[in-house]
């Protein structure tokens, strides 16, 4: 067996027991400390982690540039910082994710339990992502080419994208007579939700540096499952479902007027029906 089939088998086994840990970790801060946010912190840190070794250690056996493999794990470690310390400043000073308040009222007295395999399960979805960056990283092209530059752009316009959607939320909120409104100033204005969108956008980067148009590397195409997954975590699981369905029920009719103009990811005009409220959840 090719001696990088086996670094791979064991990296991607490490990667993944350090990743369950520091979920598992982030239940523990989390339940004790009552705040949902340390969880995300958590998880951005860790993925970041899981990224910047999977494109640094070495690699046996495998032809490589020097230059990649540092490149890319300097991309996945400003994404992990930039996100990482926004969540935890935004957590210490008392807020929190509403949807982890949504699963809390939907589960009841069954949501520390269920909250530690849901986070176990955000742990494997790392490892997943953690892989895209891997595929990048390892791409043998000697010399950079136009994807490598076209993938670091993408990620310098997701950061700052993503940056300026939390920046224009974070004052829209600190304003008091926004009190009980729904934020749809500056991007918020074209996406309900822009910040989702340009951290589904950043993962296009390693698309783009692992992708080799030669067609000789084709463990490349890899890198896609980063951005797939991503879209579905985002749009259907875990990111504008629970946000949606407390966002009905804290906002009602002011949210659900937000629906009927503004689509939900991709930016421009809705195509949205907007759902009934019944309980306080989206029919």
């Amino acid at each position: 067996m090719p001696g990088y089939v086996v670094t791979f088998a064991a990296l991607f086994v490490g990667v993944g027991i350090c990743l369950s840990l520091a979920m598992a970790a982030a239940w523990f801060i989390a339940s004790r400390d009552g705040k949902s946010g340390w969880v995300d912190a958590i998880w951005s840190f860790a993925v970041g982690a899981a990224g910047i070794a999977m494109a640094l250690v070495p690699w046996p056996g495998w032809q490589q540039s020097e230059t990649r493999p540092v490149i890319v794990a300097l991309l996945a470690a400003i994404w992990s910082i930039r996100l990482g310390l926004h969540i935890a400043v935004r957590t210490l000073r008392g807020g929190d994710d509403p949807r982890y308040a949504q699963l809390r009222g939907e589960w009841g007295k069954d949501f520390p339990r269920r909250l530690f395999w849901f986070l176990q399960i955000q742990a494997g979805a790392a490892l997943l992502l953690a892989v895209s960056i891997f595929a990048a990283a390892r791409n043998p092209a000697p010399q950079l080419r136009i994807g490598d530059w076209l993938g670091i752009a993408i990620l310098v316009i997701a950061i700052l994208g993503e940056g300026l959607a939390d920046r224009q939320l974070t004052r829209f909120r600190e304003n008091p007579a926004n009190k009980g409104k729904v934020c749809d100033v500056g991007l918020w204005g074209i996406s309900r939700h822009p910040n989702y969108f340009f951290e589904w956008f950043g993962w296009l980067a390693y698309v783009a540096i692992a992708l080799d148009p030669t067609s000789t590397y084709p463990w490349g195409w890899i890198a896609v499952s980063g951005p797939l997954f991503m879209y579905w975590l985002l749009v259907h699981v875990s990111g504008i479902p629970p946000l949606e369905a407390h966002m009905l029920k804290s906002r009602g009719e002011a949210f659900r007027a937000y629906q009927a103009r503004v689509n939900a990811f991709w930016p421009g005009p809705s195509r949205h029906v907007p759902a009934q409220i019944s309980k306080g959840r989206p029919s």
